[in-house]
């Protein structure tokens, strides 16, 4: 079994691409649709990797982000920031909520699983544009 990774985004084509390509790549892929959610399932599943959009209903990502990492037994998840939100400075705001890094949507499907394998490596640098 792959790694658990928590895609959290309410674009139902961005959601369908992210998570295809992801369970192509063999990985374990739960979803939530919203911040509220992703706090919830994080808590459930425990995952190794969160995928998460910063522009969401009801909690937004840098939020539900802090909730997630202050929450006991995942202080250490590893939280990307998956966004087509790319104004100046929002990279730095998703940093500085907890996210090791940004990955830009739209996203590249044939880079995105390797980008994604690095940032559970520990091995991806946090550049705005993911490489």
């Amino acid at each position: 079994m792959g790694s658990r990774i928590l895609v959290v985004e309410d674009d139902p084509q961005n959601l369908y691409l992210t998570r295809y390509l992801l369970e192509q790549g063999g990985y374990d892929v739960d979803v939530a649709h919203d911040g509220e959610e992703a706090v919830e399932k994080a808590r459930e599943m425990e995952p190794d990797l969160i995928l998460m959009d910063l522009l969401l209903p009801r909690l937004d990502g840098l939020e539900a982000t802090r909730r997630i990492l202050h929450s006991p037994g995942l202080e250490d998840v590893t939280v990307v920031a998956l966004t087509a939100y790319s104004m100046t400075g929002d990279r730095d705001r998703a940093v500085q909520a907890g996210c090791v890094g940004y990955i830009p949507k739209p996203i590249e499907p044939g880079t995105f699983v390797r980008q994604v394998e690095g940032f559970l490596q520990g091995t991806e640098a946090s550049e705005p544009d993911g490489r």
